[in-house]
């Protein structure tokens, strides 16, 4: 198979020209350095340097300013006339703070972070490699600016500025990942992204409809994974690496390898894992209620409480993914930029662990909750052009094709019936994004249509006889459709004042089918049709290169879905949503303000503080179904509830950080998040957000050498007294420890981490860590399972 992909590539790659190779080195030992980020604005090209610190620069020969960059070192902006006055080869300092670093997502095309409006947070793959997150929603967290919740081990659902599921953004590789039946529940879709795969991680912060549409309220979240390197040789060129990992507390054993196959102007990258994570053990010092004392098994055709042997081990939590990814690219030219993905994820069946801590007359409610195998597959094809002249300089247009499937199987104590539900999307995407240099200004547009066809079905099975029958589906046969138009212009006043503003129009369409063989539903079909206009304007001022000041006012909006309109689910014991035909848009309004300061170049602060004010809130209330105010469902009577446009909700806070160089090689960093959040309820009154975090941070000593990486962390979040409870968490008692009122309440919680990366030969890296070092037993607020007691964690990482 190998002589095959080289002899396919061989054959494919065109006569070698003569490319301009960069070599970035460190300039106190010389060393190459890898990954780093070589940026012009315009015309807008960008590159990365590999494990030789070489990058081909060959289409930069007519960029004004090209940026050297890489955390923790000093840029160098230069012309391409300074770089060849060099030879080519530029040395990076350590220890520089800067204000500004490269940023894609606040407009799809290559900015720097201190000339947007905007908050923007970078995920390196070099930070990624030291802290080994499990998964994406574990790599999310070690930002210290997105707090994640988590239901059960697989799982994952992030929060960012008192907004989380539906009403926060992902992408991949600048596609839309959120589909038609992302829920308001807390969402697990971010952990069919791997880690190893990922390039670069930005987390934009508060709305950003203009450029990416509906579901961008509280913020987006964009995942770059590897992009295929080509040869700076004459000839085909190779490299990759292998990694394998262990952890003790759910006795992880997680292998890797991706492999760059690269010629002049065809490459390859393929990425595969797998992981296998065991039952997750939790701390010995904390609540005791969030010990497992039993677990649920089926014996002789019974469903029994059995003793656990260890109550620290959260049984059941196991389960296995695999991930692969195959990216093929090809450059006929310097003008034309064609590349194709494959991505495919697929997790085993795995426990909704905290449906599992539920309890009724004594007994636990269920002996079987859990999701089945969570598949996602997406086709990705996009082409860049960039132009000598005319309307654009930039032009990507990007086609998409993604497949979800997910189901999910509950099943009583000592009940024979099982139900599943079932659902998959098709979501056909397409998106045109341009970009044009007018002077020192650029103006960037584009279109986007995106259609989600969703096919729900349910059965239930008799688990004694066998039998199976036809069931309710989880929602009704429908698409969901959008198409938009949007526009955004940066002006450059001078070096130190910038503004950008942008507008975007987005026109919804759903069609829905609904199953009344079940439910007595007054309709069989709905529909809506209605459009949804969003903007923003927000400045940038530099009194000088040591100062930002930024101020911005966006608005945000997210059309209904599928899971607005049409589900029918238990939302909690006693009550069933059902579906709503006649709903609208919710907008959000946002205002916000960031200072950041340099000084000298060994200390920097940054402060950002914003208001969201979210009208016409989709939320829950009480509802009528052909008169009843409740019906029969799964055998009980439940009081009837719809997603309904009735609430407003206002969110505020701040987030701030430090960077301190204290000694050479050894830097202090600090996160800090403050938030806020009231939602209105069905009485009037206003409770705590729900999804409005305790406070929360992450503070960081690192000391860094050639070879070596050292650092100390601890992670930290507050206290969610029950006085401050929001009210659909009150009735969540077994999530939560309990008060001496015998209230439940959201402890805070600290834990004390080192992680080490050495560098044994050119070849092999070792990365090690201690979590949780205290053996701290504690629950994220709103989560259904326990962190991670301590925590030992083991990876040798080879280059190939």
């Amino acid at each position: 198979m190998k002589k095959i992909v080289y002899s396919w590539l061989l054959v494919l790659v065109c006569t070698s020209v003569h490319a301009q190779i960069i070599t970035v080195l460190e300039k106190e030992n010389k060393a190459p350095l890898e990954g780093v980020n070589v940026v012009s604005g315009y015309p807008a090209n960008i590159a990365v340097t590999d494990a030789q610190g070489h990058a081909n620069i060959s289409d930069f020969n007519s960029s004004d300013k090209i940026q050297v960059s890489m955390i923790g070192y000093e840029k160098e902006l230069l012309t391409y006339e300074e770089l060849s006055y060099r030879n080519f080869t530029v040395y990076l300092s350590r220890d520089g703070i800067s204000l500004d670093h490269v940023v894609i997502s606040a407009s799809k095309q290559t900015q720097s972070s201190a000339d947007v409006p905007y908050k923007v947070t970078t995920i390196s793959a070099q930070r990624t490699a030291l802290q080994n997150p499990q998964t994406a929603a574990d790599m999310l967290n070690i930002s210290g600016e997105v707090f994640i919740q988590k239901s059960q081990q697989g799982g994952g659902s992030p929060m960012i500025r008192g907004f989380a599921t539906n009403r926060l953004l992902y992408t991949v590789d600048c596609v839309r990942m959120n589909t038609a039946i992302f829920r308001s529940g807390n969402l697990q879709n971010v952990i069919s992204l791997d880690p190893f795969a990922i390039e670069e991680t930005e987390v934009l912060f508060g709305p950003g409809s203009v450029i990416y549409g509906s579901d961008a309220i509280g913020g987006v979240m964009s995942f770059q994974t590897l992009t295929p390197q080509f040869s700076k040789k004459g000839s085909v060129v190779s490299s990759g690496n292998a990694v394998v990992r262990y952890a003790s507390a759910n006795n992880e054993r997680t292998g890797h390898f991706d492999v760059n196959i690269g010629g002049k102007k065809l490459a390859s990258v393929t990425s595969v894992s797998y992981n296998n994570y065991g039952d997750l053990r939790m701390g010995s010092k904390g609540p005791v209620e969030y010990k497992r004392p039993y677990y649920v098994q089926r014996i002789g055709g019974n469903d029994v409480l059995v003793a656990n042997e260890d109550p620290l081990v959260q049984k059941p939590t196991a389960y296995e993914q695999v991930n692969m990814m195959q990216k093929l690219r090809y450059a006929p030219n310097k003008y034309w930029d064609i590349q194709y993905g494959f991505h495919y994820s697929q997790t085993s069946d795995y426990s909704r662990y905290d449906r599992h801590l539920r309890s009724r007359k004594g007994l636990p409610r269920s002996a079987e909750w859990r999701y089945g195998p969570q598949i996602w597959m997406m086709n990705n094809l996009s082409i860049t052009h960039r132009a000598v002249k005319g309307v654009y300089d930039v032009a990507t247009i990007r086609v998409a094709h993604q497949l979800f499937k997910e189901s999910r199987i509950d099943r009583g104590f000592n009940d024979p019936k099982r139900r599943t539900r079932e659902e998959q999307v098709n979501a056909y995407s397409l998106g045109y994004d341009l970009n044009k240099k007018l002077g020192k200004n650029n103006l960037y547009y584009g279109i986007e249509v995106v259609r989600d066809e969703v096919d729900s079905r349910g059965v239930n099975e008799d688990i004694n006889t066998g039998m199976i029958s036809a069931a309710a589906s989880r929602y009704p046969q429908s698409d969901w459709s959008s198409y938009a138009a949007y526009v955004s212009y940066q002006h450059f006043f001078s070096k130190k004042v910038i503004m950008q503003g942008g507008l975007r129009y987005n026109h919804y369409v759903v069609n829905a089918n609904f199953d009344t063989n079940f439910y007595p539903f007054p309709f069989s079909t709905a529909s809506l049709s209605k459009g949804a206009l969003s903007g923003s304007l927000g400045g940038v001022y530099h009194p000088d290169k040591t100062w930002s000041v930024r101020l911005n006012l966006s608005t945000g909006f997210r059309a209904p879905n599928i899971d607005d309109i049409g589900k029918v689910f238990d939302s909690e014991p006693g009550s069933v949503v059902v579906p709503n035909p006649s709903l609208g848009a919710e907008y959000a309004y946002n205002g916000e303000i960031g200072i950041a300061k340099v000084f000298g170049k060994r200390f920097k602060i940054d402060f950002t503080g914003y208001y969201t004010l979210l009208e016409n809130a989709l939320v829950r209330r009480n509802f009528a179904l052909n008169g009843q105010d409740s019906i029969i469902y799964d055998g009980a009577m439940s009081r009837v509830q719809a997603i309904q446009n009735a609430a407003t909700s206002k969110v505020h806070g701040v987030q701030a950080g430090i960077e301190v160089k204290l000694l050479r090689g050894v830097t202090l960093h600090s996160k800090f998040n403050y938030q806020l959040g009231e939602d209105e309820l069905d009485n009037g009154t206003l409770s705590p957000s729900r999804h409005a975090a305790p406070w929360f941070g992450i503070s960081r000593v690192v000391y860094t050498n050639n070879k070596l990486t050292l650092e100390v962390n601890t992670i930290y979040s507050g206290e969610r007294t029950y006085g401050n409870m929001p009210f659909e968490e009150i009735g969540k008692d077994y999530l939560y420890a309990i008060d001496k009122n015998g209230s439940p309440y959201s402890p805070g919680w600290y834990t004390l981490n080192l992680k080490l990366l050495y560098k044994l030969t050119d070849k092999l890296w070792l990365t090690t860590g201690l979590e949780n070092i205290t053996d701290q037993r504690y629950r994220t607020y709103s989560s259904g399972v326990a962190a991670a007691g301590r925590n030992f964690i083991m990876a040798l990482r080879a280059d190939l």
